[in-house]
C-alpha cells in the first residue's frame, strides 16, 4: 500500500515546500507527481497535505507517513551504502582453514605478497582436521577453505587453484622403491601413514583404496607433511602425498616417489561464500594464489 517512492516524495516535498520543485528534484513531470500523490491519498482515505499553503502544511496522516519515512529511509540509505561497500571493500576478514597441511609450504609465501598490497585484511587459520570445515564455511565461521575434497552446496563457490598428483613415497629400501607404479593390493601389507583427519576424507582411500576393496595392513598418523616424510624415510610406513609437497626430498634422496595406478590427479580449491566470491580482497586472493603456484611449485598443472 505505501510504498518507499511514496515516503521519498513526502521527504522532498517537506524540504522543497512546493510541488514544482518536487517534480523538478524527482526527475517527474508535476502531472505524474500529482497523480501519484492523489493515488496514495485515495488509498488512504484522506489527503496529506494542504493545497495552495506555502511552505505546505501536511495534515496528520502526512506527518504519520513523514515520521515513518524519517525512520525508515536511512536505515535503507545505510544498507544501501553497506552493499556497495561490500563490493568494492578493500577490508575484511580472511579467518582460513587448510585441509592439507602440505598446503602451507605455497601458502604462507602467496599470503606474505598479499598482505603487502592488501594490508587491512586479517588473516587467521583454523584446523581443518578437527571439525567439518564447508559446514563452518556456510555458517559464517569460516571465510575461506582450502581443499581438494568439495562438497558441492550452492552457497559455496569452488574457485580452482591448479591439478596436482597424489603420489605414493615409500623408503629408499622398500620393495615398493622399485615398481613403476604402485596397484592398491601393493598397500596391503603396509603401513600406511597419514594426517589425523577421518580415513574417508584422504584422497588414497576415497580415490584408490576403497574402489579397489582394499586396507592396508596399519595405520599410524602424523600431525605435518615433515614428520611424515621422516617416518617414510625412516622406513615406518608408506604416505600419500601431492607431487609438489615432496619434490625436493625426493631429489635429496631421502624418499622415492611412485604414481598411484595410472597417476592419481586432484584439483585444489579455495572455497568462499557465493556471496561474496566477487569482493576484490578474495578475488586478490584467488589471483595471488595461483600466481604463486605456478612460479614455485614443480608438477602441478594450471586450471
Amino acid at each position: 500500500m505505501i510504498e518507499l517512492k511514496h515516503l521519498k516524495t513526502l521527504t522532498v516535498l517537506r524540504t522543497t515546500g512546493s510541488l514544482t520543485a518536487t517534480a523538478n528534484n524527482l526527475c517527474l513531470t508535476q502531472s505524474a507527481l500529482s497523480h501519484q500523490l492523489k493515488d496514495l491519498e485515495q488509498r488512504l482515505g484522506n489527503p496529506l497535505f494542504l493545497r495552495k499553503t506555502r511552505p505546505v502544511c501536511f495534515t496528520a496522516e502526512g506527518k504519520v507517513l513523514l515520521a515513518l519515512a524519517d525512520n525508515v529511509l536511512p536505515t535503507i540509505q545505510a544498507a544501501e551504502q553497506e552493499l556497495v561497500s561490500c563490493r568494492h571493500q578493500t577490508a575484511g576478514r580472511l579467518q582460513i582453514a587448510i585441509e592439507c597441511h602440505s598446503c602451507f609450504q605455497w601458502l604462507m609465501p602467496a599470503l606474505k605478497q598479499y598482505q603487502v598490497l592488501w594490508p587491512d585484511v586479517d588473516i587467521d587459520f583454523s584446523s581443518g582436521f578437527s571439525f567439518e570445515p564447508i559446514p563452518a564455511l556456510a555458517k559464517g565461521e569460516l571465510d575461506l577453505v582450502i581443499t581438494s575434497d568439495i562438497q558441492p552446496r550452492h552457497e559455496i563457490h569452488y574457485e580452482p587453484l591448479f591439478d596436482f598428483e597424489m603420489c605414493l613415497i615409500v623408503a629408499p629400501q622398500s620393495a615398493l622403491a622399485f615398481k613403476s607404479h604402485i596397484v592398491a593390493a601393493d598397500l596391503a601389507d603396509q603401513t600406511l601413514l597419514s594426517y589425523p583427519i577421518q580415513r574417508n576424507r584422504l584422497d588414497i582411500v576415497k580415490h584408490f583404496l576403497q574402489p579397489a576393496g582394499i586396507d592396508p595392513l596399519a595405520w599410524k598418523q602424523a600431525d605435518n607433511s615433515l614428520m611424515l616424510i621422516q617416518m617414510v624415510s625412516a622406513g615406518m610406513g608408506v604416505a600419500a602425498l601431492p607431487n609438489w609437497a615432496v619434490d625436493n626430498f625426493v631429489h635429496q634422496g631421502l624418499i622415492v616417489s611412485k604414481p598411484l595406478g595410472k597417476g592419481l590427479w586432484r584439483r585444489l580449491f579455495a572455497g568462499v561464500r557465493a556471496s561474496e566470491q566477487k569482493h576484490h580482497y578474495l578475488e586478490a586472493f584467488f589471483a595471488t594464489a595461483k600466481q604463486q603456484c605456478q612460479q614455485h611449485l614443480q608438477g602441478i598443472k594450471t586450471v
